[in-house]
């Protein structure tokens, strides 16, 4: 497993999967997120597994989280980002999309892609554009079943 850290202020990034709160992030995921809402914390965990995640730690406390899908050569999908509400204001998202796209892992990735709602701004200060031909991007939502 890759683990790459580094260290601002009193906060640390790291791809250390085994420092992920993951009841914490799945809770935000399904129940305060406007993306994930719903998600099952099995399919939480399968994206997990299958993805490079980064957290962002103050001490041992978890401040943020975000995660790419990527062949590292050709294409990543930057997804699931937030910051806890506790540590906002703190330019903790600007910091971990920055720190992601600079990895040696993806150098010469050709395409990113995100989706968002409201964090356009955000994302613009990082050199992410909107989309140049969206009448060429197609998709497939299959929302995530409702437990009755």
């Amino acid at each position: 497993m890759l683990r790459i850290e580094e260290t601002k202020g009193d906060l640390v990034i790291s791809t250390d999967r085994a420092r992920l709160e993951l009841d914490r992030v799945h809770e935000y995921l399904s129940v305060r997120s406007y993306w994930a809402r719903g998600i099952p914390k099995d399919r939480l965990l399968r994206a997990v597994e299958n993805s490079l995640c980064v957290g962002v730690y103050q001490g041992t406390r978890q401040a943020a989280f975000a995660r790419v899908i990527s062949d590292h050569s050709t294409f990543a999908y930057l997804c699931d980002v937030f910051v806890f509400e506790d540590f906002r204001g703190r330019t903790i998202g600007k910091w971990m999309v920055s720190w992601l796209q600079k990895l040696p892992l993806f150098d010469g990735v050709r395409r990113w892609s995100l989706f968002t709602l409201d964090a356009h701004g955000l994302y613009e200060q990082s050199g992410w554009r909107r989309l140049a031909h969206p009448e060429r991007a197609m998709e497939i939502v299959r929302p995530y079943a409702v437990a009755p």
